[in-house]
C-alpha cells in the first residue's frame, strides 16, 4: 500500500461531456476555478486540457492554455500544472468505401506541433500518449506512432518537463519502457495507467495488478478508470502502491444520478486515502515525491 499519495485532478478532459452536466469547465476561467476548487479540497496536480469558449469542444489553442496558466499563478495557486499533449491526434476514418477520405472532425498533427503549448509555457508536468488506439465504436483512431513518440519524448526532456505517460493497453505500456532504456524517458517519469476507455485496457484489477508488475521498482505511478469505476479504483490505486486520480474528465457522477464537482470527487478520494491509513500529500510534498524541475 502507499502510505503517501498524490491526488490528480482531471478538471474537464477532451470528450464532448460539456452538455450532459452543468459542472464541467469550459471557458478558461471555469477551467482554472475547477482547478483551484480540486486544489482547496487536497489535489495536489490538476490536469488540463482547454475547450473552445464558443462550441464547448476541445481545442489545441495556445491563448486558451496561457489564460488559463495566467489565472492560476494570479489565484496564487500551487497546485501543479499538468497539461495535456494529446490533442492532435485525431483521426476520423472514411467511410468504408472510401477510407481515406478523412472525416472533417479529423484533427491530425505531428508529435512535436502538439508541443507548441508546452514550449511556450512550460508547466511542470505535461503527458504523453503512449500509442495509437482505436477509440469508441465509430472510425476515430487516435494516433500516436513510435516515431511521433520518440520525437516528443525527446524533446519534452530538452524542455526539462516531466512526462505523464499515459498508458492505455499493455503494447503502450511496453514501448513507455522501451523509450526509458533509450534514454528518452528520464526516471521521474510518472506512468498513468489509464482503465476503461473503449477500446484500451479494460478496468479489470487483474489487469492493473499485471500491468503495474511491468513497471520499473523505482517508478512512481497512478491510474484511474471510468464512469463508476472511479472511486473504488482510486482505493485499488493506493493499495498496490500508486497515486490516485479522479475529476470530472473521467466521470461526472458522485452518486447515482447526481451531477459532481471536481471538489467533491477529490474530497470523495482524501476521504478514501485517509480511511485506508494513508496521507495525501500537498502540492509542495508532490514536487519532491516527483522530483519536478526545481524541487531536488
Amino acid at each position: 500500500m502507499n502510505q503517501d499519495v498524490i491526488i490528480t485532478c482531471a478538471v474537464t478532459g477532451a470528450a464532448d461531456t460539456a452538455h450532459r452536466s452543468p459542472h464541467v469547465p469550459v471557458t478558461p476561467e471555469e477551467i482554472s476555478n475547477a482547478a483551484i476548487e480540486a486544489w482547496n479540497a487536497g489535489a495536489a496536480i490538476a490536469h488540463i486540457h482547454v475547450r473552445d469558449p464558443a462550441t464547448k469542444q476541445c481545442s489545441r489553442r495556445l491563448d486558451l492554455y496561457a489564460e488559463v496558466c495566467e489565472r492560476l499563478r494570479a489565484a496564487q495557486c500551487d497546485v501543479i500544472i499538468n497539461l495535456t499533449a494529446g490533442m492532435g491526434g485525431d483521426l476520423y476514418i472514411g467511410p468504408e468505401d472510401n477510407p481515406t477520405a478523412f472525416c472533417p472532425e479529423t484533427d491530425l498533427v505531428g508529435g512535436l506541433e502538439r508541443l507548441l503549448h508546452i514550449e511556450e509555457l512550460k508547466p511542470e508536468i505535461c503527458t504523453l500518449d503512449c500509442g495509437s488506439l482505436n477509440f469508441g465504436d465509430s472510425n476515430l483512431v487516435y494516433v500516436s506512432t513510435p516515431d511521433m513518440l520518440r520525437r516528443a519524448a525527446a524533446r519534452i526532456q530538452q524542455l526539462d518537463v516531466t512526462v505523464e505517460l499515459e498508458i492505455f493497453d499493455t503494447g503502450n505500456l511496453w514501448f513507455a519502457l522501451q523509450m526509458r532504456k533509450e534514454g528518452l524517458i528520464n526516471d521521474n517519469a510518472l506512468f498513468q495507467l489509464c482503465h476503461g476507455i473503449p477500446w484500451g485496457a479494460p478496468p479489470e484489477l487483474s489487469l492493473l495488478k499485471a500491468m503495474v508488475d511491468m513497471l520499473p521498482a523505482d517508478s512512481q505511478w497512478t491510474s484511474f478508470a471510468l464512469g463508476r469505476h472511479q472511486l473504488p479504483w482510486a482505493a485499488q490505486s493506493v493499495l498496490l502502491g500508486g497515486h490516485v486520480r479522479v475529476g470530472l474528465e473521467d466521470n461526472l457522477y458522485l452518486d447515482k444520478g447526481v451531477f459532481a464537482t471536481n471538489g467533491q470527487l477529490v474530497e470523495r478520494a482524501v476521504n478514501i486515502v485517509e480511511n485506508l491509513g494513508g496521507r495525501v500529500l500537498s502540492p509542495s510534498e508532490a514536487r519532491q515525491k516527483l522530483r519536478l524541475r526545481g524541487s531536488q
